[in-house]
């Protein structure tokens, strides 16, 4: 299944059924009347975050969605049945922005939320309707009104607890693999994540979501390489674990780079907590690994860490390094939440 992230579609409500123009005449009755019956609502168009689903794929070949008229009205007073619903499911953390791509519309972050986008038009009063004491046989009924119709951007954005960021080839395919159950794709080149990817780790008898997205280069804010965008899908991240390549030709230098990316594209991003580690450990000896330790320190102006995926070392500290950051941000949400209002009888 291929990933995609960001879709454009258009939806329709239904319109109201007309109402309908009907007198009673049945033999041995002497008093007739109108009895002409109310038209039926159109459908809604409904978008639906459910379980399951952790792309926008169904919507890459289908981009029209209409929901169903109403019935019209008919005779005997029998009304018009209301027209189909459509509901659009969409994987939790997808935001539906209006068509100028910047107003929110809603945005799906629990299963099981659901948000109406058009309401389906009103149906048409029939003749019966309009009787009155002075009009006893009214000989007109009301039209159905029309639905709504708009474009709307579905975007998503993976909802994670952690986020791995860097540079290309700084391994974070590689620790993703080793801490999760995730098989991204690993390989000894570039850009071989094409793609974000999600992992639930386990450690410590506690359990996270981790989220990884295509590295980064100079100039990705400009569209440079990937670009930037995927950077959305660590938005919601409240730890950002940052992995710089040991093996590059300077620690620091590669560091402050994607730091001005995050800067860049904004989102709040290069203000998330961040835990700073120097991947690629098992393939420094110990002189290098002294001086680009050294160098991402300064970068930093913190503490780093130094970890090796492939051999496992620092590896378990990382992981509870982060779990100890989500602890503290939900301590400090915790803290300063509203209380409840008391209980009245």
């Amino acid at each position: 299944m291929k990933f995609l992230d960001e879709a454009k579609v258009y939806v329709r409500s239904g319109d109201g059924g007309p109402g309908c123009v009907s007198f009673r005449r049945e033999k041995f009755i002497e008093f007739g009347g109108p009895n002409g019956g109310d038209g039926g609502r159109g459908g809604d168009v409904w978008i639906e975050c459910v379980q399951g689903l952790n792309t926008l794929i169904d919507y890459r070949y289908r981009q029209h969605f209409k929901a169903r008229k109403g019935e019209h009205g008919m005779g005997s007073n029998c009304h018009g049945a209301k027209g189909e619903d459509v509901v659009l499911q969409v994987p939790a953390g997808t935001q539906v922005l209006s068509e100028d791509g910047e107003t929110l519309i809603a945005d799906m972050t629990e299963v099981g939320q659901r948000v109406r986008l058009a309401k389906g038009g009103n149906g048409g009063f029939g003749n019966a309707y309009f009787t009155t004491s002075t009009n006893r046989a009214p000989r007109h009924a009301n039209p159905g009104l029309e639905g709504q119709e708009m474009w709307v951007i579905l975007r998503l954005k993976l909802i994670a607890d952690a986020g791995l960021v860097g540079l290309p080839n700084a391994g974070k395919s590689t620790f993703l693999a080793t801490v999760t159950a995730a098989k991204p794709k690993i390989a000894d080149y570039p850009f071989t994540t094409l793609h974000p990817g999600l992992g639930v780790v386990r450690s410590d008898e506690r359990e996270f979501v981790l989220a990884d997205i295509p590295g980064l280069i100079e100039g990705a804010h400009e569209g440079v390489g990937l670009g930037d965008r995927f950077l959305a899908h660590v938005e919601r991240c409240r730890v950002l674990l940052h992995l710089v390549e040991g093996t590059s030709e300077h620690a620091g230098k590669a560091y402050k780079l994607v730091r001005r990316e995050l800067e860049a594209y904004g989102g709040g991003l290069e203000d998330k907590p961040e835990i700073v580690a120097l991947s690629k450990a098992d393939a420094l000896d110990p002189e290098t690994r002294k001086q680009q330790l050294a160098r991402l320190k300064r970068a930093a102006g913190r503490n780093a860490m130094v970890l090796s995926a492939a051999s496992g070392e620092g590896v378990q500290e990382a992981l509870r390094a982060i779990q100890a950051r989500l602890d503290a941000g939900a301590a400090e949400e915790a803290e300063t939440a509203e209380p409840a209002a008391p209980w009245q009888p």
